[in-house]
């Protein structure tokens, strides 16, 4: 068949809509009101609801609590050794090599040819028990001490990437290749986005180091590319041609938008292609943006008691402590999934002198990720925000080069916070040596 004669057969989603009752009217009503250009306040109610909250019929299928996903994202891979997992024990073991049974069929990206040796590096960090739980917390992290009842921490994570490409995918997607859809994908698929002037998807990264993170990781793989996430950047718009060109003012980019979507429209009813729906859809989300992004980042309104919870660096766009505090902004106004990552690299890769960096990392992260904590539930945010912090995977109990920590899949650990997860409790653990997960 023609490939156009077999297009022109098939229903364009306006015609669909038209021909349709109840929700299909609804959402009909909603692209005509946008059509007239007619703001989204004046559309039937049910219109409104209908735009605002898409995603796939009778989802979600149980009463979750979680609304929305912030994900603390800490690329390179932080020790948990240093951190989370005390190991005493290992103390006495300092120097001595890790026993063969342990390392046996265990994958290490720096036990090469020329290394042969691998003695027990126990962590040089004091730890103490923290909370009415008594969770074993770094002093490293003394904000986070503050906040352990909080805390769910489960330390029988493992994974069987070992580099650091494959295993961020693979936490993002879930899968070690790259081209498969990001967990906000799925989740905006699934259960479509609370704020229609948002991306339903927002990254955010922090610094320039090593190797840089890939937009798949928060990309659309094979679903339609309207569900694609939205980067932020950290230096100039936070998202790019947000402004209006040098001589272009709202009204004139109001009539272009408005005279391409036409175009576009007539493209669609002939071919009917969805990415074409999706672009005129992108087009005018991008104009949306325009106002909502900037009220979005403007922290002017922020009290100071907010900025103070968050440290100093809150004030300086493209840090952690600014992303964080961003992360509760965009919480707030519904959107659906937050991936914030600590670098644009790999700043938690010691593989030499792991001691030295250690401290300054954990100062980093410590006090904005207890206060987006703190704010969120003071806001009454907290119980329907699921908070995930973790690496792609952990680090070696074993000394690498003499000085470094080397990748570890076997057996590391995550905490979660928020959405309906109970907190001041650790679930599973480590063998002696914090090397492997001792799976139940």
């Amino acid at each position: 068949m023609n490939p156009l004669l077999e297009h022109e057969l098939n229903l364009t989603r306006r015609q669909l809509l038209g021909r349709t009752t109840g929700a299909g009217m609804a959402a009909l009503a909603m692209l005509l009101m946008r059509d007239a250009g007619k703001p989204l306040a004046a559309a039937p109610a049910t219109a409104r609801k209908e735009a605002t909250y898409t995603g796939l019929p009778g989802l979600p299928h149980h009463a979750g609590k979680a609304k929305r996903v912030i994900y603390l994202i800490q690329s390179g891979a932080p020790s948990q050794l240093d951190l989370f997992d005390y190991k005493p024990q290992l103390q006495k073991l300092a120097k001595t090599e890790l026993p063969d049974s342990v390392r046996r069929g265990q994958r290490l990206t720096g036990m090469t040819a020329a290394q042969t040796s691998f003695p027990i590096a126990p962590t040089v960090f004091d730890f103490a028990q923290r909370g009415q739980s008594g969770a074993w917390i770094s002093e490293l992290l003394p904000y986070h001490a503050k906040v352990a009842d909080d805390l769910c921490f489960i330390k029988t994570i493992h994974t069987e990437a070992i580099n650091h490409d494959p295993a961020i995918t693979f936490f993002q997607t879930g899968a070690q290749l790259a081209g498969r859809p990001s967990m906000g994908a799925w989740l905006s698929y699934g259960l479509g986005s609370d704020n229609d002037d948002l991306p339903a998807i927002v990254a955010m990264v922090s610094g320039q180091s090593g190797q840089p993170l890939y937009d798949r990781l928060w990309g659309s793989g094979f679903l339609p590319s309207k569900y694609q996430g939205v980067k932020f950047r950290s230096v100039g718009d936070p998202v790019l041609y947000l402004s209006d060109p040098p001589g272009v003012d709202k009204p004139t980019r109001r009539r272009i938008l408005d005279d391409l979507a036409e175009l576009n429209q007539l493209k669609l009813d002939v071919l009917g292609d969805p990415e074409i729906a999706t672009r005129i859809a992108q087009y005018e989300m991008a104009y949306r943006m325009q106002s909502s992004v900037p009220e979005l980042t403007d922290l002017s309104n922020e009290p100071d008691s907010a900025l103070d919870l968050y440290g100093p660096d809150c004030k300086k766009p493209g840090t952690f402590a600014f992303n964080c505090l961003l992360a509760r902004r965009l919480a707030e106004r519904g959107v659906r999934f937050i991936q914030v990552y600590y670098g644009n690299g790999q700043p938690w890769d010691t593989h030499r002198n792991h001691n030295k960096p250690t401290p300054n990392l954990a100062k980093n992260i410590d006090q904005p990720m207890a206060a987006l904590l703190g704010d969120l539930k003071e806001r009454g945010l907290l119980d329907d925000t699921l908070i995930v912090w973790g690496g792609e995977f952990g680090r070696t109990p074993g000394s690498e080069n003499g000085n470094g920590r080397d990748h570890n899949p076997h057996g590391f650990m995550m905490w979660l916070a928020g959405g309906g997860v109970k907190g001041g409790m650790t679930y599973g653990e480590s063998d002696a040596f914090g090397f492997k997960a001792c799976l139940l």
